[in-house]
């Protein structure tokens, strides 16, 4: 009789072994994580831009790190890191160059996971309303959409006018989002000419009402556009968040890594079944046509290529006198130290 209960207590036991190992790994991941809860701040997260923060959303790929993820979507980039400078958000879901210009201002952000290998933002000009167009010189006095003043999409615009010699000051930029507010802001004659994300242009170029005159929606057209590698949609955070949260900014990374991964293999298919049908904009073709576009520019492994910040500094100098090349420390601006480890984790 006696044994038998040591039996069943050790039995017992055994079970109850065996209940908290399954769980461990989720329990062990949680003990270790300095923060748990974290809000990302993203501009325009429809863009395929961001494609792989909201498939790793949508799978669950956070959940799974042990993280709680919130993220706020708002107009443009620009408009995302106002949230993180002001404390309402940790991370941000935007471009990389914007830890350059924040450097210039005595702000020091890092970029950690790389979604984007190519900034996937074309620029063009109405047919309607500007039929005669011949250089980027007749878009002076114009009025030019952009996602949000100062984002990512503003800064190619300025790229490609101070190239034929117009200023900022030249034009007036509108920000008109990257959905359904850019499309109509288009069509409406509101804007002459636009600088966005797909699915938006493609949408436009295929129903023959917009004329793109400088694309980055592939590799090719981004060596043309910028002369070099540019990176682009990232995971950035102020340089003391990712130096005091470092396992939290394992998680995430690894969280991304894991839906780069998953994107390399995705069919049109997998995508329309993952994203919320509004990202769609009323046309599951055209939405597929345009991912079709700028899939080579979606990153593979989240590793910021070591040239790409040097062609980032070289570009917003072309343009910005407030960026000093040799002033910039670019080895505070990114990190590829988690996306190393999250790489070899998931074999991307």
């Amino acid at each position: 009789m006696h044994n038998i209960q040591l039996d069943r207590r050790t039995f017992a036991s055994f079970a109850a072994l065996s209940a908290i190992s399954a769980v461990a790994p989720a329990l062990w991941a949680q003990s270790r994580l300095e923060k748990t809860k974290i809000a990302i701040a993203v501009g325009g997260k429809a863009a395929f831009y961001y494609l792989p923060l909201t498939i790793a959303e949508q799978l669950g790929y956070f959940k799974a790190e042990g993280l709680e993820v919130e993220i706020s979507d708002f107009a443009g980039g620009s408009r995302a890191l106002q949230a993180v400078v002001g404390g309402s958000a940790d991370v941000v879901s935007g471009a990389y160059e914007h830890t350059i210009n924040l450097q210039s201002k005595g702000q020091i952000f890092q970029a950690f996971v790389l979604q984007g290998r190519a900034p996937q933002i074309s620029m063009g000009i109405s047919t309607k309303t500007m039929p005669q167009y011949k250089t980027v010189a007749d878009l002076k006095g114009k009025k030019i959409g952009v996602s949000a003043p100062g984002s990512s999409t503003n800064m190619v615009a300025n790229l490609i006018l101070s190239r034929a010699g117009l200023k900022a000051s030249d034009v007036s930029f509108i920000g008109v989002g990257t959905a359904a507010g850019a499309l109509t802001a288009f069509r409406s004659g509101q804007i002459d000419a636009m600088s966005n994300t797909d699915p938006v242009m493609t949408m436009l170029e295929q129903k023959g009402e917009i004329r793109i005159i400088a694309d980055t929606r592939t590799m090719k057209g981004t060596l043309e556009v910028f002369g070099g590698v540019m990176p682009a949609g990232c995971l950035y955070a102020p340089l003391e968040f990712v130096q005091k949260n470092p396992n939290t900014v394992q998680a995430l990374t690894n969280a991304m890594v894991h839906s780069l991964k998953w994107l390399q293999t995705a069919g049109p298919s997998d995508i329309i079944k993952t994203v919320p049908e509004a990202y769609l904009l009323g046309d599951r073709a055209l939405y597929l046509a345009s991912f079709n576009k700028v899939r080579e520019a979606i990153s593979t492994d989240g590793m910021i290529p070591d040239e790409g910040p040097r062609t980032a500094v070289k570009v917003l100098a072309s343009f910005d006198p407030a960026i000093k090349v040799d002033k910039i420390e670019l080895a505070k601006t990114y990190t590829n130290e988690f996306a190393r480890r999250a790489k070899a984790r998931f074999k991307a």
